[in-house]
Parts: C-alpha cells; structure tokens; sequence
C-alpha cells in the first residue's frame, strides 16, 4: 500500500471524521447515527494511514511525491 492521500487530505479527513462520531454519539440517533458513525470511523482510519482504497481505483493521488 503506497500512500495517496497528502497531508492536508488527511487533516480535512481527521476533522470530518471527527465530528461525524461526536455528531454520531451525542445529536444524532437511530440509522443516522449509525451511517455517521460508521463514515466517520473510516475517515479517520484513513487519515491515519494515508490511503484511500476508492483513490487507488479511480488514480487519484493527493501526496506529494518526495525527490530522491
């Protein structure tokens, strides 16, 4: 698994991912909050690794590549 999500990918993913589970455990109740819970768990667990499976199929890639 190469990385292909950049930094400020994963910041934003971090934060959202954030609030969809305090969203999800606090405001929201029923299949909503479960949908939100779930999103959020996996946005966060992308952010931490730094790929994204949807990426690798579509090409896309938001890391910068370091010169060597």
């Amino acid at each position: 698994m190469q990385q292909n999500v950049g930094t400020t990918d994963r910041t934003i993913r971090a934060i959202v991912g954030l609030v969809l589970l305090v969203l999800a455990f606090t405001a929201l109740s029923g299949a909503l909050a479960w949908v939100a819970g779930i999103i959020g768990v996996v946005m966060l667990g992308t952010a931490a690794i730094g790929w994204c499976p949807p990426y690798t199929l579509l090409g896309i890639n938001t890391c910068k590549m370091r010169d060597s």
